[in-house]
């Protein structure tokens, strides 16, 4: 590559004495360097004589390709650069399906503007795959509900998000301001599959407060759940950033109550291969917390960040 500099250099000044100048080097070091490519190469590269250098046509076509390599080595540095002092080229985000596209959109555009020269490609994975597919490689990093780790993963927690009991506006607890655990009793409690977390997280809570989970009804997704509880089917306890972007505001026969003290929550972090290092995934962690603290820390039911 340092031979391939050297020609580039050489075509550009024109000029044995004043490429060296320009590359730092003595004259004879710059002709004995051009010397061996062309050995190595088993061509002749440059015209010798007097006045300024020619090529021969095997050097035109060499140095068209050695232009683009040293190009290319160029920006290899650059952007090594660029990744140790702040983020840069491509990452490859996975993420449930329960907290990506009510969290990334506020995630993005502050990402973007603070870091210009990085591609973040998300990708919704299903919970039974997110942590393979992170371990193959096939993703960077994730964005799920912990816990989730391992001596071969970095955790990092972002925020505890609480989880509303989600009810037909008919059910006679919707003239309540808020709930308690033991209001649970007996209710029969809608819950998205087994493939998710949160299922057993909620599985859980109905055996702890003596509620029926419905088994013979597992939704496939939080919107198939809604409409289950909008059919008066049972209950759910759906996470705060899915109810404040579907349920609230909207003209819906489902209301969410929240627990009283908001005991009940999950824990939502990122998650990375230990052995990629740390720098670029805890900046990409700090900026979701930024932007989950600025736009989801305040109202009813606030994100909890510690």
């Amino acid at each position: 590559m340092r031979q391939l500099a050297y020609l580039v250099a050489l075509s550009e000044a024109r000029h044995f004495r004043k490429a060296a100048e320009a590359i730092g080097i003595s004259q004879p070091s710059l002709s004995l360097q051009i010397g061996n490519l062309e050995t190595v190469l088993g061509v002749q590269l440059v015209e010798r004589g007097r006045g300024p250098v020619t090529l021969t046509p095997e050097g035109r076509e060499v140095l068209v390709r050695a232009a683009r390599a040293v190009d290319e080595v160029r920006r290899i540095v650059d952007l090594t650069s660029s990744l140790k002092s702040g983020m840069a080229g491509t990452i490859r985000l996975g993420t449930t399906p329960t907290i990506g596209p009510y969290l990334m959109p506020y995630v993005v555009q502050r990402l973007h503007a603070r870091y210009p020269d990085l591609r973040l490609y998300i990708r919704e994975v299903a919970p039974r795959d997110l942590r393979g597919e992170l371990l193959t490689g096939s993703l960077d990093v994730i964005l799920t509900q912990l816990p989730e780790g391992g001596a071969d993963l970095t955790t990092r927690r972002l925020f505890r998000e609480p989880l509303l009991l989600a009810i037909p506006d008919d059910h006679p607890l919707a003239e309540r301001q808020d709930i308690t655990e033991a209001d649970l009793l007996d209710l029969n409690v809608l819950s998205i599959g087994p493939d998710y977390a949160l299922h057993a997280q909620i599985a859980a809570l109905c055996h702890q407060h003596g509620a029926i989970i419905a088994s013979d009804y597992e939704g496939t997704s939080l919107d198939a759940i809604r409409q289950m509880v909008g059919m008066g089917m049972g209950v759910a306890f759906l996470p705060r950033l899915y109810a404040r972007s579907e349920i609230e505001g909207r003209d819906s026969n489902v209301i969410v109550k929240p627990f009283r003290r908001s005991t009940v929550t999950r824990s939502i972090g990122v998650v990375w291969r230990s052995a990629a290092g740390s720098a670029m995934y805890d900046r990409l962690w700090e900026v979701i917390r930024e932007a989950a603290q600025q736009h989801l820390k305040n109202g009813p039911s606030p994100l909890t960040f510690d």
